[in-house]
């Protein structure tokens, strides 16, 4: 055993211990980054803003819309509580109304904005939606406004759900705070970093797990 310690074995047993500690330390640092795969900036026939991150990615849209990347802007809807707060005469503001005023504030007009129709739970009933609202409209190409760790997923999903004709240009909303840097510091980025690792742990995988109902 004490030649065991003191041989050329033992140095090496410890420069792998050292090594994958390194590494495993370096990739845990890194995956905030990783995570982060927007597309270059082009036009496209239309926008969506993919749920969450309000206000960021409607602001976002608004600075694209202004800058001539797509002249229609749409948003979709997540499933609330509406009726049943309805049936108790109760108004409920859904984050698409939100979203929506975000954009008419920030300067685009009111019939480039549309509310599309269906109720989706997830980021794989948005792009269903989208790419169903892309075949009634004839459209190829949209622009995806989403927050910059969602980007990597959604590029995944994309490739699975849209038509082979249908490109999508993904774009992370340069405001939302995500440090990709330092996610570990903040609850919100390490909870954000973690659902991004599990939805695309599903994506890789062929969408075993459904959103509910489905």
């Amino acid at each position: 055993m004490g030649s065991f310690l003191a041989s050329p074995t033992r140095r090496l047993v410890l420069y792998i211990i050292l090594t994958l500690l390194v590494t495993g330390i370096a990739v845990f640092r890194g995956i905030g980054r990783w995570l982060v795969r927007p597309d270059a900036l082009a036009h496209a026939d239309a926008m969506v803003i993919l749920s969450g991150g309000m206000p960021y990615r409607a602001e976002q849209a608004a600075n694209l819309y202004r800058s001539g990347y797509a002249r229609e802007v749409w948003i979709t809807r997540p499933q609330s509580a509406a009726e049943l707060l309805q049936a108790m005469d109760i108004h409920y503001y859904g984050e698409e109304d939100y979203d929506r005023q975000i954009l008419l504030h920030s300067g685009v007009p009111d019939q480039s904005i549309q509310i599309l129709p269906g109720a989706i739970l997830d980021t794989e009933q948005e792009l269903t939606e989208t790419v169903q609202q892309m075949r009634r409209e004839g459209k190829s190409s949209v622009l995806i406004v989403t927050s910059p760790e969602h980007t990597r997923r959604v590029r995944a999903l994309w490739k699975l759900l849209a038509d082979k004709n249908m490109k999508a240009i993904v774009c992370a909303s340069p405001q939302d705070p995500f440090d990709a840097n330092h996610w570990w510091r903040h609850t919100s980025d390490a909870y954000g970093v973690m659902r991004e690792l599990m939805g695309l742990t599903n994506a890789w995988l062929r969408l075993p797990v459904r959103p509910t109902g489905q």
